[in-house]
């Protein structure tokens, strides 16, 4: 795990950008919450509105971007005012709180933007339960959302636009074999009975701090698409929060709510936050405990009954999403991953056809596009193929099968990516072998999407040529590839 975020590459210094951006964008927030004269929960209202203003929003241009950040009030500030209003009435707020919940899973069918907004919704609500939040709070609160999105706006899209000077983000929509608003649906189902569970029981565990589980619950359910993906998220979340309690324990504690070195460490926390994100869970969950723990530090409550108590919680709200994945509506890991596998296949064929195009001297061809939405593929063919691969996992056939399959589809990118150099260099000339070698990928990637029987031709001794060599290369990796994908009915890649 350390090895995994200390190693892990870091193109463009795009993770330490981001981070760096959040800091400052929710430093700024803070501020002018407390400029404006907010008390302490506005300021921490207003904090947590611009962290997931800078989090959440994904979308593939900065045109997007803009767009959805500006709607992220006009989707919270409502459900901030439900929530507060519905303070003294129980069952009223929890059966509010859950068609929050279906409602902001269910919008991920609208893609990134729905997504942020969905989240925005969930946590507004989950704001309102941490502080309490009552009617005649409301107008403070509305405001220091409104300031502080506005600041995080104004650094993210004025101060700091990096994104400006990079393409747009590619953003692959996932296969139609799983079909988007069929999982979406089945997932906001799962999400409601998961956090149905964890509202009642974790209410049997604390009368007051029972949003922890409904919390966990909801974020476990978050990035995810299959059942095995859900049980690994899980897993990772509480690892996560029993490293930051250890941690709390160490530094949030002793510190008793300072201001000064409180403010620090909560900087600290929120870029570890972001930087780890893109690459561990467990990580990015041991920073988010490490700041629940500084802010209940500043609100004058923390103390070990306090994170024993959150411990207990995140476990009752895990267990909550495993429960549901595994008896609500399964959506299966095998079938996520295949189809993601799929994609990646052809998406690997059209940056060959691309890349031998723009050899051939055609103008229009640009395989650059191509190549980033075959990393964006590889991506989400890793977090599918996640729970296989996991140490904890029993079944070690399975296992070393999609690590063989994972190595093999890393193989054929780093030659996609040689050939694509290639293709971009002005010297580069057109050979006739060249048209029967991207045949050659065409039929290999046909036998291995279409199910078919027909056999993948292996490659003989590489050609000398850096644009054949690659080819020579791709082919033999798609040439190994049918043999763990093509493994018996009875035995899937990753289990049903």
């Amino acid at each position: 795990m350390l090895k995994r975020v200390f190693v892990a590459p870091d193109p463009g210094r795009a993770r330490l950008r981001f981070a760096a951006r959040a800091v400052l964008g929710i430093g700024l927030a803070v501020v002018v919450c407390g400029l404006a004269g907010h008390s302490l929960p506005g300021a921490v209202t207003g904090g947590l509105a611009a962290l997931l203003a800078l989090f959440t929003v994904a979308d593939a241009t900065v045109r997007g971007q803009a767009v959805t950040t500006a709607l992220l009030p006009a989707v919270g500030l409502p459900v901030l005012a439900v929530a507060a209003e519905l303070h003294d009435h129980p069952v009223a707020r929890d059966l509010a709180f859950l068609a929050v919940v279906g409602a902001g899973v269910h919008a991920r069918r609208w893609g990134p933007r729905g997504h942020s907004l969905g989240v925005f919704a969930f946590m507004t609500f989950f704001v309102a339960q941490f502080l309490h939040a009552t009617p005649g709070q409301l107008p403070e609160l509305y405001t220091a959302v409104l300031l502080s999105v506005l600041s995080a706006a104004a650094v993210r899209f004025g101060l700091w636009c990096y994104e400006r000077r990079l393409p747009p983000a590619a953003v692959p929509v996932p296969p139609a074999g799983t079909g988007l608003a069929r999982v979406t649906t089945r997932q906001a189902v799962q999400a409601v009975a998961g956090t149905g569970f964890a509202l009642v029981v974790g209410q049997l565990v604390s009368g007051q701090r029972w949003y922890w589980a409904v919390g966990a619950t909801w974020w476990v359910f978050v990035n995810t698409a299959s059942r095995g993906e859900t049980l690994v998220r899980g897993f990772r979340r509480v690892l996560g929060t029993v490293i930051g309690i250890g941690l709390g324990l160490l530094v949030a504690v002793p510190v008793h709510g300072a201001p000064v070195p409180t403010a620090v460490l909560v900087a600290v926390a929120v870029f570890g936050i972001f930087y780890t994100a893109a690459v561990s869970y467990t990580w990015m969950m041991l920073w988010v405990t490490l700041l629940a723990e500084l802010l209940y530090g500043l609100l004058g409550v923390l103390g070990p009954g306090l994170l024993a108590l959150r411990l207990t919680e995140t476990a009752v709200g895990a267990l909550g999403a495993v429960l549901a994945v595994l008896f609500v509506l399964p959506v299966t890991t095998h079938a996520t991953t295949d189809a993601w596998i799929q994609r990646a296949l052809r998406c690997v064929h059209d940056c060959t056809a691309e890349a031998a195009a723009r050899l051939a001297g055609a103008a229009g061809a640009d395989p650059a596009p191509r190549v980033a939405e075959l990393e964006q593929l590889l991506g989400r063919v890793w977090l599918s193929v996640a729970p296989l691969v996991h140490p904890l996992n029993p079944m070690l056939g399975r296992k070393r099968r999609a690590r063989r399959v994972l190595a093999l589809l890393d193989d054929c990118a780093r030659e996609v990516r040689g050939l694509v150099a290639v293709a971009a260099d002005p010297e580069a000339s057109h050979d006739a072998r060249l048209a029967a070698a991207c045949w050659r990928v065409e039929a290999a990637v046909e036998a291995l999407t279409e199910g078919g029987s027909d056999h993948v031709h292996l490659p003989g001794e590489p050609p000398a040529e850096p644009a054949l060599a690659h080819l020579h290369g791709l082919e033999r990796a798609l040439a190994d590839l049918a043999e763990p994908l093509r493994a018996p009915t009875g035995s899937p890649l990753v289990g049903a």
